[in-house]
């Protein structure tokens, strides 16, 4: 340990030494300056670096007590003793009054090192405490800097701590939650969930898992909790060290994510099943539509309708599924809205129930847009069907459209923001409205509020696949008991070339004997539309695979006028036959034919038509003669 700095006020030389010696006799290292004015005295502290201050306290010209003021004003971290022959004892209070750490008088200087030893040290301790004081304060202030919510609880749950993120995370002050029980100001409805905590924490010092709690609003949060508990000197447990992380938008993004693969898997699943449903539903419709032409009971033509109806029926429950699992694939055309929205509301003033009035408000000068007629028919009738169904007891149903431009709209299903020109289709009701805890879920296919056989839990789901492929987004609001509004954005189209798509078909004609090779691996659909086609004056030529097709082109080839072929097939599909049919004949005539009704998928062929399963005979029919009809190219 370094000599003691002892700064010494005394104006006698013979005192001055004999309190020199006297500390050498006591051990005490040091090393004295002494000085004899308040000239020297303010001079020497001002110039050097003491360790202890001993000072008599009667001088000529000058005195103790002013010196202890001084001492205090310049550098109050010194002890200060007093050694003086004069000093009573109310001046010896008085003094320690004043900040002075110890008295000795000089006739009892035997007590002299003990006490300069004391002062030191205290005046050591001091130091340490103010440093480590300090260092709680910059350790608080980084605290409170933290993002992280931190408090510190006794083991009766009352809050000691509250930093400045619990602040901003909570909403509650720290005047406001200090001595508050943290539970009944944090949990929700009396969850037992932090009990348990408290229970696995004791044994095991340290605790970490998912809370749900609320903040001062109400709203729910939940946050990544860690307990760490704090033990006393005896190992007893004193208190408790909570740091709480918001994971509420992580926990909402996961379960996007966790949606989306739910999706994606019910998408693979749809796309293996798809086929082989929709091949079994074709022979059904065209069996139906070539029997009833055959049949004059009327109350067998009704059961044969009925039994279309329901093949139409699962036919059209295919496509959902195909909607929202491969994206709702299908060609954009610029087309005007307008004419969906009038004819979607003539259709549901003819079909929906008189319960329900009808209104419409719609712009006449609505944007153009990109979009695919058939989907967005698709789009409005299941939002009108949802509506309908939330009114059983009758209601209002309002359809809208309007223009809107939208600069940096964010919403919860938008990764960012969008700015731009938008057409906005609103389909409104005065309905039971939807729970705020289901709002989440609606979209999910196969979730459904309605019973059982009303609703396959699909028409959300498509819709927002379909609203996606269109490169726009949905708003809903919606209150219980008040009604609901599903509001779809769709980006206006670039260009002012519009038109309406029409759905109507041209007659059928009769064939005139041309040559069609048809190819399915489906035995079944394969005989149909081959009996199907004859029987309307087509010559027919079957091939089970693409390999048996080929062989077939190869030997009659300058007698088939069109190629109709499935894609999906065993041994040689559909893509690889058209490839070999063009390299034995490049200006030979195809229709491509597919259960999965992706048309992109097959665009690379270039084929003259594309048919999605199960079609009906005048869809094939028609198609046949467009094809036939056709100019070689």
């Amino acid at each position: 340990m370094a000599a003691l700095r002892i700064l010494h006020l005394e104006d006698s030389a013979p005192d001055a030494e004999l309190l020199r010696a006297t500390l050498e006799r006591q051990a005490v290292d040091c090393a004295i300056k002494r000085v004899e004015t308040r000239e020297a005295f303010e001079a020497a502290l001002e110039r050097e670096q003491f360790d202890l201050i001993i000072s008599d306290f009667t001088l000529p010209s000058f005195d103790g007590l002013s010196a202890l003021t001084i001492a205090g004003q310049k550098r109050p971290e010194l002890p200060f003793v007093f050694v003086s022959g004069t000093i009573g004892e109310e001046a010896a209070v008085e003094s320690l009054k004043r900040g002075a750490t110890d008295y000795v008088l000089k006739d009892r200087l035997s007590r002299l090192g003990a006490s300069v030893k004391r002062a030191v040290e205290q005046a050591q301790a001091r130091v340490e405490r103010r440093q480590g004081e300090e260092r709680i304060r910059e350790q608080a202030a980084l605290l409170d800097k933290a993002r992280d919510a931190i408090c510190v609880t006794d083991m009766e749950q009352r809050i000691l701590y509250w930093n400045k993120g619990a602040e901003r995370l909570y909403g509650w002050s720290a005047q406001e939650a200090v001595c508050q029980n943290v539970n009944d100001l944090l949990v929700p409805g009396g969850s037992t969930r932090p009990l348990e905590a408290l229970q696995e924490l004791i044994p095991r010092d340290e605790w970490q898992g998912e809370l749900h709690k609320v903040r001062k609003g109400g709203r729910e949060i939940i946050v990544e909790s860690h307990w760490t508990l704090l033990r006393n000197d005896a190992g007893q447990p004193k208190s408790i060290l909570v740091i709480d992380t918001d994971i509420t938008e992580k926990k909402r993004i996961e379960a996007e994510f966790l949606r989306t693969q739910r999706m994606e898997s019910i998408g693979a699943l749809a796309g293996g099943i798809a086929h082989d449903l929709n091949n079994v539903l074709a022979p059904i419709l065209i069996v139906t539509e070539l029997l009833r032409d055959k049949l004059a009971d009327p109350e067998v033509r009704e059961m044969l309708d009925l039994a279309k109806a329901s093949a139409q029926r699962g036919a059209e429950m295919v496509k959902q599924i195909l909607s929202f699992a491969r994206g709702a694939s299908g060609e954009l055309k610029v087309l005007q809205v307008k004419h969906l929205l009038h004819e979607m509301v003539k259709l549901v003033r003819d079909t929906f129930p008189r319960s329900i009035q009808i209104e419409n408000d719609v712009a006449g000068n609505l944007y153009p847009i990109n979009g695919d007629a058939t989907q967005l028919h698709q789009v409005l009738l299941n939002l009108c069907l949802n509506a309908r169904d939330a009114m059983p007891n009758g209601g209002t149903l309002l359809i809208e459209a309007a223009n809107v431009v939208l600069e940096n709209k964010q919403t919860a299903r938008l990764a960012e923001p969008v700015s731009g020109k938008y057409v906005v289709l609103s389909v409104a009701d005065t309905g039971s409205g939807i729970p705020t805890e289901l709002l989440d879920k609606i979209y999910e296919p196969f979730f459904t509020t309605k019973g059982p056989g009303k609703g396959t839990g699909l028409g959300l789901s498509t819709v927002m696949a379909i609203v996606q492929t269109h490169h726009g987004f949905i708003e809903l609001t919606s209150e219980v008991g008040r009604g609901t509004v599903f509001s779809v954005y769709l980006p206006a189209a670039r260009t002012e070339d519009t038109g309406l798509v029409r759905m109507g078909l041209p007659a059928v004609e009769m064939g005139r004997g041309e040559t069609v090779l048809l190819v399915e691996d489906e035995a079944a659909l394969l005989e149909i539309t081959r009996e199907m086609l004859e029987a309307f004056n087509f010559r027919v030529l079957t091939a089970r695979d693409g390999a048996e097709a080929l062989a077939l082109y190869e030997q009659s080839g300058r007698e088939i006028d069109v190629v109709v072929t499935d894609m999906m097939m065993p041994v040689m599909d559909g893509a690889a036959l058209v490839q070999e049919l063009r390299r034995i004949q490049p200006q030979v005539k195809v229709v491509c034919v597919s259960g999965l009704g992706s048309k992109a998928e097959v665009a690379q062929l270039k084929p003259h038509a594309f048919l999605t399963k199960p079609y009906s005979t005048d869809k094939l029919l028609t198609t046949l003669r467009e094809v036939i009809a056709a100019p070689m190219t």
